[in-house]
């Protein structure tokens, strides 16, 4: 027995002394040593630059305006119990309606694009068909093709479909501009074994039942990544909110915000506030359910 209990104290200890000389072996090494510095102050480097701005966001939302234009940005505020700025966003920038806007939109856009991605991939999957190369083809040249280069036809089929200042011309556009979205659900599909949709023929189900008690139930790992990637995407979308939706009444949470801009001035503590009051849901979101978005991404390129 103490033998035994001796022989583990023994080996850790051989294992610790081992370490340490192929530390300290590096350590004698300067190329070692320069590429080490180098990857720890890039690191660091990389931190701040990320770090910083939120940091100065933050600090700036429990500013006044005075205390904001005659300190450093980086400076603590005078108080951190200062919510004015919290407060004012929400009435006279009108957030809460901004968000109840983009939960539509966001709803809305992704019930439609589970529908119509899935089927789409379910049609292109298991049907054979005249012209199923070209369409392929087409999704593929779609995403190739800057988007910049078709907005101004884009605004012209919203504006003739008047749908300018509608949230339907948001929803249209984020269900038709996703194409990405198909290929990942085809190389979903491709781990679906066809024997499935056989047996459930000879069983007499139709193409419908097929797909809605078999086809969608087993996508469950694609959906939740498009939901989670789109989710995040349309929260944060810029450009087609402040294209199609410059009604004040039709502002989702990344237009709001310029309710407090002018020709006089902008009012950067206000906005700030803003600002991580929108910032809260996705970084919430993100932190929650990170380990499903890397595992749904790697999933997959790893069907593909």
């Amino acid at each position: 027995m103490n033998n035994g209990n001796n022989v583990m104290p023994d080996a850790s200890v051989q294992r610790n002394q081992l370490e340490r000389a192929r530390l300290f072996k590096k350590l004698k090494n300067p190329s070692w040593l320069f590429w080490m510095s180098i990857k720890y102050i890039t690191l660091i480097f990389a931190s701040i630059a990320v770090l910083v701005p939120p940091y100065c966001v933050l600090m700036a939302s429990f500013k006044t305006l005075d205390e904001y234009y005659n300190t450093s940005k980086v400076g603590l505020p005078e108080s951190f119990l200062n919510f004015d700025n919290y407060v004012k966003v929400f009435t006279d920038g009108q957030l809460g309606l901004a968000f109840s806007n983009t939960g539509i939109i966001l709803v809305i856009s992704l019930v439609l694009t589970i529908i119509l991605g899935t089927q789409v991939a379910f049609v292109l999957s298991r049907f054979e068909f005249k012209g199923k190369k070209l369409v392929l083809l087409a999704y593929v040249i779609a995403m190739v093709i800057p988007a910049i280069t078709t907005q101004v036809a884009t605004f012209e089929v919203i504006k003739g479909l008047n749908l300018i200042n509608s949230k339907g011309s948001v929803i249209l556009l984020y269900i038709g501009a996703d194409v990405v979205m198909i290929y990942v659900f085809l190389q979903f599909m491709k781990g679906i074994p066809v024997e499935l949709d056989e047996a459930a023929k000879i069983e007499g189900a139709n193409y419908f039942q097929i797909y809605f008690k078999i086809i969608l139930p087993l996508l469950k790992p694609a959906i939740a990544t498009i939901i989670i990637l789109r989710t995040i995407y349309i929260y944060n979308d810029f450009y087609f909110p402040l294209l199609y939706l410059t009604d004040e009444s039709q502002k989702t949470v990344s237009t709001a915000l310029f309710k407090f801009t002018s020709v006089f001035g902008t009012e950067w503590t206000t906005i700030s506030a803003g600002v991580i009051i929108i910032l809260v849901p996705s970084v919430v979101v993100f932190l929650l359910l990170q380990k499903q978005i890397y595992a749904g991404v790697t999933n997959g390129a790893v069907k593909g």
